[in-house]
């Protein structure tokens, strides 16, 4: 056995955020420092994975609510745009680097999590060329500045799950969950608008034009996905997307995320979830036009 450490490099700084150490920092503080801390400490929250010129004051908005003096594993639920996989994975490295400092991969978690048989690996190359969980990891070394070497990342690539593996995964996150020294991330956007954005092709353009321009219909959908995942409700929020498919691309992350809360609801736990800001790259008004809207939001256990 080789006890070289692997590292995972932060393929995406230099494009979808700052290469920079210091101005990544002095970004993101400026986000955080413009939004209030109301739902502190949050068991998981739910937050976007876009370029932060894009989505990083939303963000803001979760990360505000991380407690880093009681956090020690962060577990962070991202969904695989780039893989096709009915399962989850989890990384095959050691380390995820960041401009801010390096964040360490929990291996006594993830020899739990593999012993069940239900996860798969993914290569370097899928690891490095995924956005949806890299984009959480310099707001999540930000929010832990204060206790950088007291916590530990379990990162987890999540597919194209059915309803009955969201409730498998589910119970067996339940019991990280159950745990307030744990945190989960849900890395999620909300509705992708449009034909084309950025050279993606989404195809989606449901429009109820009772709502008034393009973009208010678009909002009106959004925070109708959003209260149902407030009110908790994974069937609900099953139904909802069978219903207006709306291109939530973290469904399945939230998906299980919902089925663990639901476990522990079964248990008696208190919990609420509430969204604490949203917004849209850009406002639809024609056919012609595109967006993708972010969703920042935080649960807490009462």
């Amino acid at each position: 056995m080789s006890n070289r450490v692997v590292c995972r490099e932060a393929s995406h700084a230099g494009s979808w955020y700052t290469a920079s150490g210091p101005q990544l920092n002095a970004q993101l503080e400026g986000w955080l420092s413009q939004v209030q801390s109301t739902k502190r400490p949050a068991r998981a929250i739910i937050a976007p994975h876009a370029g932060y010129t894009y989505c990083g004051s939303c963000a803001a908005h979760a990360y505000k609510q991380v407690d880093p003096s009681i956090t020690r594993r962060i577990f962070i639920l991202g969904p695989s745009h780039h893989v096709p996989l009915s399962r989850c994975a989890l990384s095959s490295v050691d380390i995820y680097r960041t401009p801010l400092y390096d964040l360490r991969i929990d291996q006594k978690i993830y020899g739990e999590l593999w012993k069940t048989g239900m996860f798969e690996r993914m290569s370097l190359q899928t690891d490095e060329d995924e956005h949806s969980i890299e984009m959480h990891l310099p707001y999540t070394a930000k929010a832990m500045e204060s206790h950088k070497d007291e916590f530990t990342i379990i990162p987890v690539l999540v597919g194209a799950l059915s309803e009955s593996k969201e409730q498998e995964f589910g119970k067996l996150f339940s019991k990280y969950l159950a745990d307030p020294s744990n945190l989960f991330v849900v890395s999620s956007d909300f509705c992708h608008w449009g034909y084309l954005f950025q050279g993606q092709r989404f195809r989606y353009s449901y429009y109820d034009e009772s709502q008034g321009e393009i973009y208010r219909s678009i909002e009106h959908l959004d925070k109708m996905g959003m209260s149902i995942i407030e009110q908790l409700d994974p069937v609900s929020f099953s139904n909802y997307l069978k219903k207006y498919h709306n291109t939530i691309c973290g469904r399945h992350p939230i998906g299980v995320l919902l089925n663990a809360i639901t476990e522990l609801q079964k248990n008696g736990m208190n919990m609420s979830f509430s969204f604490l800001n949203y917004a849209q790259s850009s406002q639809c008004r024609n056919w012609q036009d595109s967006s993708v809207s972010y969703a920042a939001g935080a649960l807490t256990v009462h």
